[in-house]
């Protein structure tokens, strides 16, 4: 055999031989060194037994007790150490079947991490939010199982999520390690008595809790009391909201209980509790325990006229208050005569709803020596009180006494002509003016003209609802003048559904200066349910506009019908021209 070949013959077995060799882990090398200190370890402690025997078979004489003492004490010794080495391995075995588990199992965090991404959200330490995320009994129990390595969590959003109801107390024995929790959402989660009774329990445990939104769980009604009984002096909740909790009148005066020791509440959220409006007197009496209050929502509460008296009398305790809603209570109407002495006084007042009350033209006379002097006010809704439009000249020209209106809703109210003008020149003196809401008055029809000024000025108006108001050519060619002029260039939504009266020639023209609306978002064209019209020659024009108008989003035309080629391009419409538009025909 040539040295050649004898070369290559060694260097194959070589790489035959690293070949058989398996791949280690990182851990192999640990692993290794910890199995050779074993080894070494045996060995140490069999070697003094040889020797020991070695030396046995000789004679030392005089001196051999001395040395064997010594000896015997050095194996004594030797046989100490050994023991301590091998502790000590045995603690580095520990350990490291320790760290292997460690690298194998996931961190509480990585854990979170996995959970979140399961139901598709964002994981945040501080911001837990599983709003409508289908979770079922067994996520909440994952979820009470995660809080511990959640302990700066502040906010925890479980709304929308109906298998929440009846696991709750899975989730609330583990909130301790959640103490600086400040805000919890359950609404829609049908909760059960027992949850309430746990969501109670836990309130010592989460001293840092500001709000509690409790809202459309239905099964709370007739057991409020336990939750409030919970609650403990010096409790810093600012926000509670139980809307539609089919609360009774026993709840009520649970919650009128409990009002003295939430001091701090700023947010007090009862609306769509139809059967609270009996104990609403008692509540009231307790309102002045809560004098920071700053929103009150008694929306569809069945308040009806002792509750408003009661309310009104409350009103001089709630100095803050920016929010008052008491819509939709039909009962109160005609209680407003002897129910507005303390209203003049909430000089921070920025939003009054008296939206659907079945106000009374006394009620109208009382409210228009009060409304002027809510100095703040921004937001005012009087809609769908058709009695308004009767005697509604002292109300609306006394609104030039209100500056910061910015959103002024009169709908459905059966405005006349008079009223009308009294509203347009008191709108002379709202430069704030953004939002106006003068659907279903037909006066408006014809008559768009009385608001020319107004319009003019209002350089900030982003919505302007026209829906139901008989207009006619003329008033859909005012608008487009206007625009033309430079005005209304902040318009976002525009709202002229069901107006059937106006022509396709004022379509037409509408339709031919809509393409200076560049901001608008919005715009409904929509004809009344019971009929339906052919879209005339306006449609060419209208589909010109559209690719001017690049903030539009949305389009109302719903009854109007289109031929079949109408319907094509319109259906090519997004494609062709890059958009999104949603077209509701």
């Amino acid at each position: 055999m040539s040295a050649d070949s004898l070369k290559d013959e060694i260097q194959n077995s070589q790489d035959k031989h690293e070949e058989d060799i398996p791949r280690s882990s990182p851990f192999d090398f640990v692993i290794k060194q910890f199995q050779g200190k074993r080894s070494s370890l045996g060995k140490r402690k069999e070697q003094p037994s040889d020797i020991k025997k070695f030396f046995r078979s000789f004679d030392f004489g005089k001196s051999e007790g001395k040395d064997r003492n010594e000896i015997e004490e050095t194996e004594l010794n030797n046989s100490g150490s050994d023991d301590q080495i091998e502790k000590q391995d045995l603690s580095v075995e520990d350990g490291l079947s320790h760290l292997i588990s460690e690298v194998e199992s996931p961190s509480g965090e990585q854990r979170f991490n996995q959970f979140m991404q399961k139901l598709g959200k964002d994981a945040s330490s501080k911001n837990l939010d599983l709003n409508n995320c289908a979770l079922s009994a067994a996520d909440v129990t994952e979820l009470a199982s995660l809080l511990p390595f959640l302990p700066e969590l502040e906010e925890i959003s479980l709304s929308w999520n109906s298998c929440v109801g009846g696991t709750l107390k899975a989730l609330t024995v583990h909130l301790h390690h959640v103490n600086q929790l400040k805000v919890l959402r359950l609404n829609s989660c049908r909760l059960t008595a027992e949850d309430v009774t746990s969501l109670g329990e836990a309130f010592e445990i989460v001293p840092q809790l500001e709000e509690l939104d409790l809202s459309w769980n239905s099964n709370i009604g007739g057991k409020l009391s336990l939750l409030t009984k919970k609650l403990q002096e010096g409790c810093k909740l600012k926000i509670l909201k139980i809307t539609d909790c089919n609360l009774t009148a026993k709840d009520g005066e649970s919650l009128a209980e409990i009002l003295n020791v939430i001091p701090n509440l700023e947010v007090l959220d009862l609306s769509i509790n139809k059967h609270i409006g009996c104990s609403m007197k008692v509540i009231a009496q307790d309102l002045k325990n809560v004098p920071g209050l700053k929103e009150l929502n008694l929306h569809m509460c069945g308040l009806k006229h002792d509750s408003l008296q009661g309310l009104d009398t409350a009103l001089q305790h709630l100095p803050q208050l920016r929010k008052l809603d008491i819509s939709c209570n039909k009962e109160i109407g005609g209680g407003f005569k002897d129910s507005t002495a303390h209203l003049a006084s909430l000089k921070n007042l920025e939003v009054l709803d008296l939206h659907q009350c079945c106000v009374t033209e006394e009620d109208v006379a009382n409210l228009s020596q009060v409304i002027p002097l809510l100095s703040s006010l921004q937001e005012l809704n009087l809609s769908s009180n058709k009695n308004i439009g009767v005697s509604s000249e002292p109300l609306l020209g006394r609104l030039r006494f209100l500056p910061k209106l910015k959103s002024v809703a009169i709908s459905n109210c059966g405005l006349g002509e008079a009223s009308l003008s009294s509203l347009a020149e008191a709108a002379l003196h709202l430069p704030e003016l953004e939002i106006l809401d003068l659907s279903w008055n037909k006066c408006v029809g014809g008559n768009l003209k009385l608001l020319l000024g107004a319009l003019k000025l209002a350089t900030k108006i982003q919505v302007l609802r026209l829906s139901s108001c008989n207009l006619v050519a003329e008033d859909l060619a005012l608008l487009t003048l206007l625009r033309q002029d430079g005005h209304l260039a902040q318009l976002q939504k525009l709202d002229l559904s069901y107006n059937n009266n106006a022509s396709d020639e004022g379509w037409v023209v509408f339709c031919q200066g809509l393409a200076g609306f560049k901001e608008l978002s919005e715009l409904d064209v929509s004809l009344r349910p019971s009929s339906c019209r052919d879209c005339g020659t306006w449609f060419s024009d209208l589909l010109a506009a559209l690719t001017k108008l690049p903030a539009l989003a949305d389009l109302g035309m719903q009854r109007w019908v289109l031929s079949e080629s109408q319907r094509k391009r319109l259906e090519c419409f997004n494609q062709d021209n890059k958009r999104n538009i949603r077209f509701d025909c």
